[in-house]
């Protein structure tokens, strides 16, 4: 038996535009600003790779990971969130993070390996796990228990920001081996099958991440000025 679709009238149709709120109407909720600054972090963190300096891409990269768990602490606190902010938060944080822990890792690769092609093609497993990492999490969300399945994005930059704290230690071409090797290592466990637990949600966690953000940009800094 066929149906005929169902047809809006002129002003069901202007109702229907009228309740659908802007794109900007969005930045007056503070966990989405959260959100942003923590991309504008993230694109300090790019744009220092590239040019090499890599103390100041540090910082930018601790403190995207410090945004992006504060975004989602401050947007539990809220109440009486509407579900399209939620939503809209949502899809925001998954896309922010694609360049928080995919891009700018990659990139950081990319440019102390003086962008040669192996290491074009190991900033392009990083991104494709991240990515691969995140329309899973989408689609299944936390597994049984609370716990995620492969390593979370955000331990990334918290891995690599330790490991670059030894950078002086090495020549540049054996470090960037153990840069390369920490990258695709990282990416492997993101995409694995090993359970590993929510971190951002313990407040022990959360004020860890707090001290070892600041300790990491006071040692950055420090590292920073002094040369």
């Amino acid at each position: 038996m066929l149906t005929s679709p169902i047809r809006f009238s002129k002003s069901n149709k202007k109702a229907l535009k009228i309740k659908r709120p802007s794109i900007l109407s969005y930045l007056i909720d503070l966990p989405n600003l959260l959100s942003l600054a923590g991309l504008a972090c993230s694109t300090l963190a790019i744009y220092f790779s590239i040019l090499g300096i890599y103390e100041a891409a540090m910082i930018g990269m601790i403190w995207a990971v410090a945004f992006d768990w504060l975004d989602g602490i401050v947007a539990r606190k809220i109440k009486n969130r509407t579900k399209s902010s939620s939503s809209f938060g949502g899809q925001l944080d998954v896309l922010i993070d694609i360049v928080s822990y995919g891009v700018a890792p990659s990139i950081l690769l990319l440019s102390y390996g003086e962008y040669e092609p192996v290491f074009l093609a190991g900033a392009f497993i990083m991104i494709s796990a991240s990515a691969l990492r995140l329309s899973y999490f989408s689609t299944f969300g936390l597994s049984n228990g609370g716990h995620y399945t492969g390593l979370a994005l955000d331990n990334n930059n918290l891995v690599l920001v330790f490991i670059f704290l030894f950078e002086r230690f090495f020549y540049p071409e054996v470090f960037s081996v153990v840069l390369y090797v920490s990258a695709i290592s990282l990416a492997v466990l993101n995409v694995s099958k090993i359970k590993t637990p929510k971190l951002s949600g313990n407040p022990i966690n959360v004020y860890f991440l707090s001290f070892y953000t600041l300790l990491i940009s006071v040692i950055y800094g420090w590292m920073l000025f002094k040369w």
